[in-house]
């Protein structure tokens, strides 16, 4: 064979491969658009803005043949039915707190966080290499959900009070909205829980319907103003040392995306988690001192009401452990894991964070 005819069948040969491969590359990107509904308002860029960053670098890494369109609560359902419309196929997927559902079953707080429990670090480090992801797959699995790690608060405040908190007595009767298990323990120290989404809280607190409220840090709070009908502001929020957001996408329809489009969601929300909580990092000190600037009144919470919600909180895991089975297969696993990461923290992270808080003032 010469030259030239080797030339023209190469050439040949070429084509031929580029009609061949071409619809393979369109089939393994096929045009698909989900639509995802948020349990949060547009007003707050940071946990709103998880599903449009998710919903833009997906479609980036796609090149706009996967498309999510983002939804606030109540343009499709309520922000407390994100789970449900996932669950159902209303829509293809959410961000949202798992702890949201506890009135389900229990064992949906393991996901965001338990009160007392893990920081944000040690969140990840439990959900990403603790086996705790794969437990919860397993569990969200019967709700026809798939789940991943999209988002962190970090440590969050312990909620804004109409009037002062001097000691556990002064907890009977208040009114006070507080989602998750964190509810269920400030019932046992008499208060009474509301769980309300972040788009209703400020009118149900300027009302008087609620006494006192929490949601999360200063960057947000301060969106949703409401010191000015409340200007205690409480901390730690010690029900929330982090609150892990959930992407939940329908199982059947995650498993119909191609491997290369989870991959692309899944990296996608694993950049969304770092980002959040760095934002949240960056931004809550400037707005704590913004807030106190405007009358918010910093104020810790009384050691005695530590001390008893501790005692309570430990003392309710352990009885639902006992009668609740899938609470126990999480408790099992985060109980452990729990313990082990105090140990480490206390060694190094703790003393180092401490003597800089102690010392950061005499730096000029």
């Amino acid at each position: 064979m010469d030259r030239r005819s080797f030339v023209k069948v190469a050439g040949a040969g070429a084509a031929g491969s580029a009609v061949i491969a071409a619809p393979a590359i369109a089939q393994s990107q096929p045009k698909i658009n989900w639509r995802l509904t948020s349990s949060y308002p547009k007003s707050l860029d940071t946990l709103y803005g998880i599903s449009t960053h998710v919903a833009k670098r997906v479609a980036e890494a796609t090149d706009n043949n996967f498309q999510i369109q983002v939804f606030a609560p109540g343009e499709i359902v309520p922000a407390l039915q994100a789970l449900d419309a996932v669950q159902n196929g209303t829509v293809e997927c959410s961000h949202t707190l798992a702890s949201f559902y506890i009135g389900k079953d229990p064992a949906f707080a393991f996901e965001t966080s338990l009160p007392f429990g893990f920081n944000a670090r040690q969140q990840n480090a439990w959900l990403y290499q603790g086996g705790g992801l794969e437990l919860c797959r397993a569990f969200m699995k019967g709700y026809n959900v798939h789940t991943i790690p999209s988002g962190n608060t970090g440590a969050q405040m312990g909620g804004w009070f109409r009037k002062e908190i001097k000691s556990l007595e002064d907890l009977k009767g208040l009114k006070f909205r507080i989602a998750g298990l964190g509810g269920r323990i400030m019932a046992r120290l008499g208060v009474v829980p509301q769980t309300i989404g972040g788009g209703d809280i400020y009118p149900a607190l300027e009302r008087g319907t609620l006494d006192a409220v929490e949601f999360s840090g200063p960057y947000d709070d301060e969106k949703l103003g409401f010191v000015k009908v409340a200007k205690y502001y409480y901390y730690p929020g010690f029900w929330e040392g982090n609150a892990n957001v959930s992407f939940l996408a329908n199982q059947d329809k995650w498993n119909e995306l191609p491997a290369s489009y989870k991959a692309i969601v899944e990296a996608a929300c694993a950049e969304a988690n770092m980002n959040c909580l760095a934002k949240y990092d960056h931004n809550n000190p400037d707005a704590l001192i913004r807030l106190a600037g405007t009358g918010a009144e910093l104020r810790p919470f009384p050691q005695e009401v530590m001390t008893a919600a501790f005692k309570e909180a430990f003392a309710m895991y352990g009885e639902l452990a006992a009668s609740n089975a899938n609470f126990k297969t999480f408790y099992d696993s985060f109980l452990p894991y729990w313990k082990k990461e105090q140990l480490w923290f206390r060694i190094a992270e703790l003393p180092f964070d401490a003597f800089n808080a102690q010392v950061y003032q005499q730096v000029k």
